[in-house]
């Protein structure tokens, strides 16, 4: 059987109720009871995610709050907090930069990441997925759950199949037993009316559906029956798109032990840019560097962040005058630490070029 493209590697990464998650990070208490982000009840809220203790009473994202307190009594409904989940997000992402610059996210808390040139944890991409989750875990609070097979389809459907807090790996040998157990309705775009009409059709799973033609599928189902014939057998061979083009790059670590002082906050600084020296070598010519930034988190969890212009230099007691200034802020010992850059994107089209006054 074809399989398209059996050798490539494609992580599917999703983090487990990422709201709530990052409200039960910042407030431990919530995590003993069912919660909801969403809207107010008497303002026709709706809820936008809930922890799995809600989910066990039957709430569910876009369920009108009015709904979920009716289904869940005791439901704490907290008003979402965008800035805070859009850090965590950039934060997530960052890390996945570390393993390759192929990131096709999907939304603040979800990505695809294709890893097939990845040299890290030995090319492995299950174990890749691995680190990557523990990584999340630990330096951004929340837990994450992975998908790993050789396409977008089967990586997709993979990273759902052990929530929370789980992977699931489809090897390209196991694709052809895995798709033909497969409910139909996982396949993306097969919605409720879809689903009725194949159910009327006597299909129920991916192999009742490779019974079908292609030429009965598009017959029946129009373009989108091409995409049915192909996906109920493992095959899709779109490209993990990494198009979107970057606003910045950084590099943070979060220490096991707090770094007490100054003196020891700087021992760790040339390291930190060594990192971020390597990763601009990786981002192509077009990107210009226009400012450079420091980040530092103190052991009471404050922060702190300054910026100012740079040039493509980067000298290290550049980064040294920034911390000397963020210190100042907090004056205490630090957990986190982080070096980046803002860049002009000279490659994005449309952007006008700007003219040198003396040419």
């Amino acid at each position: 059987m074809e399989l398209g493209s059996a050798t490539r590697k494609i992580i599917h990464c999703d983090c487990d109720c990422f709201y709530a998650a990052v409200e039960m990070r910042d407030d431990p208490s919530l995590r003993n009871y069912p919660i909801a982000i969403g809207g107010k009840s008497d303002r026709r809220g709706v809820v936008a995610t809930c922890n799995y203790k809600a989910r066990e009473y039957g709430v569910r994202s876009a369920m009108p709050t009015g709904q979920a307190l009716k289904l869940c009594p005791d439901l704490v409904v907290v008003p979402g907090t965008m800035a805070k989940y859009r850090e965590a997000s950039m934060k997530i992402r960052q890390i996945f930069y570390r393993y390759t610059d192929k990131v096709e996210p999907l939304s603040l808390d979800e990505a695809f990441l294709d890893v097939t040139d990845c040299t890290q944890c030995s090319g492995s991409a299950t174990l890749i997925a691995e680190e990557i989750r523990r990584t999340i875990a630990e330096e951004v609070g929340v837990t994450a759950s992975a998908g790993v097979a050789s396409n977008k389809f089967l990586a997709k459907v993979a990273s759902d199949l052990n929530k929370p807090d789980g992977q699931y790996v489809i090897t390209p040998q196991n694709i052809a037993a895995f798709v033909k157990q497969l409910e139909v309705k996982r396949i993306n775009g097969v919605g409720k009316v879809t689903n009725e009409k194949l159910s009327r059709l006597g299909v129920k799973t991916c192999g009742d559906l490779q019974t079908f033609e292609l030429l009965d599928l598009v017959d029946k189902f129009g373009v989108f029956g091409k995409r049915l014939h192909d996906l109920c057998r493992g095959i899709d061979n779109r490209p993990v798109n990494a198009n979107s083009r970057r606003k910045s790059l950084s590099v943070e670590r979060t220490y096991s032990g707090d770094l007490a002082d100054q003196p020891a906050c700087i021992l760790k600084l040339p390291e930190l840019l060594l990192e971020l020296r390597s990763r601009l070598r990786q981002v192509d010519s077009d990107y210009i560097v226009t400012k450079q930034f420091l980040k530092i988190k103190f052991n009471d969890f404050t922060s702190t962040t300054l910026e100012r212009a740079a040039t493509d230099s980067l000298p290290l007691d550049s980064f040294e005058a920034l911390f000397d200034e963020a210190w100042q802020r907090g004056a205490r010992p630090v957990r986190l630490m982080g070096l980046g850059v803002r860049f002009i994107d000279a490659g994005e089209p449309g952007r006008a070029q700007q003219l040198d006054l003396f040419d």
